[in-house]
């Protein structure tokens, strides 16, 4: 991330003027003074703080005296403050989305520099955000700007994954060349057929019968072999096209699969649904058959103007007449219909991720009853769609025919000219047919390049698409080398500190030491950062400081392939996938036997409900599972983790959707299973955490109490008032050392 920006030489002056023997530390923008946008700088020295504008000191607040640092984001912008002499000032006002994150950083250093004015600059290794040349913002952990993108570096990423199908896909231009060829011999055989044969002066011998019958043989030779050519070109372009987007299509899945938790999240499956099925289809259309096409007429056009530049001039500059005019129409229209496929493809994505939410919660909308509503909602969304869809049709169908008539009208041109020279006897009608015939060749690929840029355009947006996820950084990877360890089972979390962004954090300071075979329970109100700690320990994020060691190994040198096959988890959010009992039970360890399978079953006591069924352990279950209760979901989950026999073993809410008596049964099956296992257990019911070596309170992110069930009664802290709560509401009943504590 940018910290020290260049100042303008008005305010560099101005600084160097009024911070002698200080050192700049960095420099960031600031865009709002007033109620109007500027461009000024905050400029952050070891000793004060500087407000420039214009080449104008506005303010210093040196940092003796100042504490009490902050932001405050208000819609759309922000204020730094700091309070200084007892009061609280604003020191500047900044766009948020471009400087929020930055500003964060000021902040800390700011509060670092107070204390310890020599220390050295803190800095951010998170990327830039907004392109430099259009200051949009990039795609999400790229340096994609859709908007600034080089076209050139889209085709030749997509030359590069053609390797392997290259030789395939060599054949069409391979065909494309004998029908150039070919389109240039015929026209010039008919010219002689026509005056040779069929003029008045001659055709009347024999063998003059015997020549033309041979021209015609010729003409439906060719014509032969150029079909069987073109049926082996449709073959080849058939397989050459399916593998290569079956090649695309593997790529992006295990992309997207090695992409990090937070960059899934941040898209609907209906958007990475459509990229995987919808731009690889697109991409794969321009490649096999754009490509070959825009190849034949590139040459055929730099062929037939040679030929008819030899053959008359100024017929071939009539031609050209329209041309200029032609190209620069297309030209100017071309910004707007990437604005207008760019949005099409934003509209129609949206119809896919309303379709993928309303089915996936389609349980929600029947519950309240929201059918006709949803109908109407897609409809609306629908018609969105197909109104832009209908508004780019009309655009281009009328601008295209427009260009197309333009370019054809040096056509009439040599039509009017070579009648004239035909009626004074100046050309031979064989020779104005054929001229005629390479003008048509000519002007077969101008009116076909017309329709080309909006091809192209088409295709860049898929495949900007595409190669936004081909070329996102995972925000969670392995180092070079990965270290594979066999677990044991210890967990020490260091000082960690984290946000999902950087500037607004989770978890503050978080320590906590996990001896092997511990079970914890992690407690504390919602929102205090219980499941986040979970996420950070699975390493499906990375914590921004401190670290997190497994047997004294910091996680971020494991490979995540090691670490999470080492860990079973039951997540508060049960999901099933389509398919059968036993498949969803063996998941974790698709080798397992049916012994493994049965015995993790009842472990989990789900064998009994599972033999129930029609089918046992083979019946299929919906998507997600619906064809199933709550709890026998969960229990389902639970015998899933037990089958992965796990080292360390995290429940996020694993009972919730219990009713007692079977919370009861899970719990005793729970208590065999967490033997000899690092046990991570998150419960809003503190009665399932009561058998717990230890206990974790969470409170605004921060460690609030860290002990047994007893020490942290005697505290009377946090975690003594949550049971007292829920003993009023009779969710956990009293023990007998509970009771005096209660009286004391």
């Amino acid at each position: 991330m940018k910290l020290m920006y260049d100042l303008p030489e008005a305010d560099a002056r101005t600084l160097a003027d009024v911070s002698k023997g200080e050192g700049l530390m960095y420099c960031v923008p600031y865009n709002i003074e007033g109620e109007r946008f500027v461009k000024g700088f905050l400029a952050v020295t070891n000793r004060a703080l500087y407000k420039l504008l214009d080449g104008e000191l506005l303010l210093r607040v040196p940092f003796a005296g100042s504490d009490d640092f902050r932001i405050e984001v208000m819609y759309g912008s922000c204020g730094f403050y700091v309070r200084t002499e007892g009061v609280s000032r604003l020191i500047c006002r900044f766009i948020s989305g471009r400087n929020l994150a930055r500003y964060s950083v000021i902040l800390r250093a700011c509060e670092i520099l107070c204390e310890q004015p020599d220390s050295e600059p803190i800095t951010n290794s998170l990327p830039e955000r907004f392109c430099p040349k259009c200051g949009r913002p990039y795609v999400n952990n790229t340096t994609i700007c859709p908007y600034c993108m080089d076209k050139w570096e889209v085709y030749k990423k997509m030359f590069a994954m053609t390797k392997g199908l290259r030789l395939m896909m060599c054949f069409p231009f391979i065909v494309a060349i004998f029908s150039v060829i070919f389109s240039f011999v015929v026209p010039w055989i008919e010219a002689k057929a026509v005056n040779g044969y069929l003029e008045p002066l001659t055709g009347t011998a024999s063998g003059d019968r015997a020549g033309f019958l041979l021209i015609v043989v010729a003409i439906v030779s060719i014509d032969l072999f150029q079909r069987a050519l073109s049926v082996l070109q449709s073959r080849f372009s058939s397989l050459s096209g399916n593998r290569f987007i079956q090649m695309l299509e593997n790529l992006l899945y295990e992309k997207l699969e090695s992409l990090s938790l937070s960059s899934l999240q941040r898209r609907s499956t209906g958007d990475l649904m459509s990229r995987v099925n919808t731009d690889t289809g697109v991409m794969q259309d321009f490649v096999t058959n754009q490509l070959p096409n825009i190849f034949v007429q590139g040459v055929s056009f730099l062929v037939a103007l040679i030929v008819m530049l030899t053959i008359n001039p100024l017929m071939c500059l009539f031609i050209f007449v329209p041309v200029p005019f032609s190209v620069f129409l297309v030209k100017k229209f071309w910004s707007t219909m990437n604005l207008k496929n760019r949005r099409g493809w934003n509209l129609e994505n949206k119809v896919n991720r309303q379709l993928q939410d309303t089915f996936s919660g389609i349980r929600v909308v029947k519950c309240y009853g929201q059918e006709k509503n949803e109908v109407e909602r897609f409809r609306q969304t629908s018609m969105k769609s197909a109104k832009q869809t209908e508004r780019n049709e009309m655009l281009f169908d009328t601008f295209f025919p427009i260009v197309s008539f333009a370019i054809r009208l040096g056509s009439y041109l040599i039509l009017f000219y070579g009648n004239m020279l035909l009626f004074r006897g100046a050309m031979a009608l064989g020779t104005l047919h054929q001229i005629n015939a390479y003008a048509n060749i000519v002007y077969s690929p101008l009116v076909w390049m017309t329709s080309v840029p909006r091809n192209v355009s088409r295709f860049l947006t898929s495949a900007s698409k595409v190669f936004e996820i081909m070329e996102e950084t995972p925000e969670v990877g392995d180092i070079g080398l990965p270290i594979d360890i066999k677990i044991e089972g210890e967990i020490k979390v260091k000082n960690i500190t984290f946000g999902y962004e950087s500037y607004d954090p989770v978890l503050t300071n978080v320590s906590v030491d996990i001896h092997p075979g511990e079970m914890i329970g992690i407690v504390g109100h919602s929102g205090s950062g219980k499941t986040t700690l979970i996420n950070l320990i699975m390493r499906l994020y990375d914590v921004n400081n401190g670290a997190i060691e497994i047997d004294g190994v910091n996680i971020r040198d494991i490979s995540q392939a090691a670490l999470r096959s080492q860990m079973g988890v039951v997540l508060q959010e049960t999901f099933l996938f389509a398919g059968t009992i036993r498949e969803n039970i063996a998941y974790a360890c698709p080798g397992a036997s049916d012994e493994d399978i049965v015995n993790a079953a009842k472990t989990a006591n789900a064998h009994d409900f599972i033999m129930d069924l029609p089918q046992g352990y083979d019946t299929v279950v919906g998507a997600n599972g619906y064809s199933l209760s709550g709890g026998e979901r969960q229990r389902i989950a639970i015998a899933r983790a037990i089958i992965h026999n796990p080292k360390i073993l995290i429940l996020d809410e694993a009972t919730a959707a219990l009713d007692t008596e079977t919370e009861k049964l899970i719990q005793d099956a729970l208590q065999k299973l967490v033997r000899n296992r690092t046990t991570l257990a998150i419960a809003h019911r503190l009665s399932t955490l009561r058998n717990a070596d230890k206990l974790l309170v969470l409170d605004h992110g921060r460690v609030a109490e860290f002990g047994t069930h007893a020490e942290l009664l005697e505290n009377k802290g946090i975690y003594y008032k949550l049971v007292m709560a829920q003993q009023k509401m009779g969710a956990m009943p009293k023990a007998d050392k509970e009771k005096k504590v209660a009286t004391a």
